[in-house]
């Protein structure tokens, strides 16, 4: 049996909301149903609020329901005949010896699709790379007032959620679903999103400088999986732990950090 997990993460790594789906659907399937619950999350709060995400999310409601949320976005979109027809002048190449770096350019104009409701903002990414016959070619649609490299830039740092997702496999093995039934396997999935956050919140205390970079894999196993035994006396309980990874003195700080985490103590 397949499953195709849906995954939202806001910027800091914390899984926002995720929920398991057959296999066969498509990588959209069900997007209101997860996202709506994470914009009324954020609905009371006086923030800016971005939106990223692949071509699988390039959809006219989708569009229509952050911008009436007040949600700026970037989202990438698949080429066809009409976005390459605006930007085909860029697409010619330069006279002279070819460049022995990256050469990259943008496009920027109004579009609109059949199923689109109003133009719509694009930027396109052309990208010349040496020793390549044709350019790499990208397009982004966005709301985003700022200049085509900047929005880009944040379309690219969508890739992050990809290594959030590599993390949750290594780390909390969350692609093991092992039960014979989806809704099970459903809330399988959700334990694992809390230990992954749990993980993550960890990561975001006050660490010690020397692990203030380990990745949650590392803290699983050189911090969270280490050897112990407890020993019993009269008056107290000692635990004994093998300083292979991480010495009494820095564990001592890491229980600091945590120790901080506490809400102080309301007055009497």
């Amino acid at each position: 049996m397949c499953y195709h997990p849906l995954f939202v993460f806001n910027q800091f790594g914390h899984l926002a909301r995720c929920v398991s789906r057959p296999g066969n659907v498509h990588s959209a399937d069900g997007w209101a149903a997860i996202l709506m619950p994470v914009i009324a999350r954020y609905a009371d709060r006086h923030l800016m609020r971005f939106f990223r995400a692949d071509a699988a999310f390039a959809i006219p409601g989708l569009y229509e329901m952050l911008e009436a949320e007040g949600y700026f976005y970037a989202i990438r979109l698949r080429a066809n005949r009409v976005l390459q027809g605006r930007i085909e002048h860029l697409l010619k190449r330069t006279v002279g010896h070819p460049s022995n770096h990256v050469r990259r350019i943008y496009g920027d104009f109004e579009y609109q699709a059949a199923s689109w409701d109003k133009p719509r903002r694009v930027i396109a990414k052309i990208e010349w790379h040496p020793g390549e016959l044709f350019p790499r070619v990208g397009f982004v649609v966005t709301n985003l007032p700022m200049d085509a490299d900047w929005i880009i830039h944040f379309y690219n740092q969508r890739g992050t959620a990809e290594q959030h997702i590599k993390e949750g496999k290594q780390a909390i093995n969350w692609t093991r679903l092992s039960c014979k039934g989806m809704e099970q396997n459903k809330v399988r999935l959700q334990l694992h999103a809390l230990a992954y956050n749990l993980g993550v919140f960890l990561q975001g205390t006050d660490l010690p400088e020397e692990i203030a970079e380990w990745s949650l894999t590392n803290l699983q196993t050189r911090l969270i999986k280490i050897g112990a035994r407890i020993v019993r006396h009269a008056r107290s309980i000692t635990f004994q732990l093998a300083e292979v990874a991480v010495s009494g003195d820095l564990f001592t700080r890491i229980l600091a950090g945590i120790h901080r985490l506490r809400a102080p103590p309301v007055p009497g």
